[in-house]
């Protein structure tokens, strides 16, 4: 499955993370990609207000891992600050990433950053940024 989505605004951004958060089941793992202030986070908070959490989502650039809790339990990961899944291993993240035991849904922002480490992720979601408030959205399904 692959979708691509050009949104014009902020309506049409929720308007996809709705309809994209009803496809979402436990336990799935979602990588995002993008330059910074592309969109990412926003996306993400769209999701989870979409699975009926309210709180406020931020960037977990410097704490790396939030953590929310609506429909599902919510792990949301910003792998900027780091530069390998050894690094990623050793901050315990592996227990995130094993479907096995993982009780929700991760997003992973700059997964890049820590190759290997996430082997079999269910979606990749590209965003780019076209203009200000325009962007493209690709979302590929299971079997990239």
């Amino acid at each position: 499955m692959k979708i691509k989505v050009v949104i014009k605004n902020l309506t049409e951004l929720k308007q996809l993370a709705k309809a994209f958060a009803e496809t979402l089941k436990t336990p799935m793992i979602i990588l995002l990609k993008g330059d910074l202030g592309s969109g990412k986070t926003t996306f993400v908070k769209e999701i989870v207000s979409a699975l009926g959490c309210n709180d406020l989502v931020t960037s977990p650039t410097f704490t790396l891992l939030n953590c929310y809790h609506a429909k599902y339990n919510i792990y949301h990961f910003d792998m900027y600050r780091l530069s390998s899944a050894e690094e990623a291993l050793g901050v315990g993240f592996a227990e995130y990433f094993d479907k096995n035991t993982l009780d929700g849904i991760c997003f992973v922002e700059w997964p890049e950053n820590v190759q290997g480490l996430i082997e079999k992720p269910d979606f990749i979601i590209e965003i780019t940024k076209n203009g200000v408030n325009t962007r493209t959205i690709v979302i590929k399904g299971e079997e990239q």
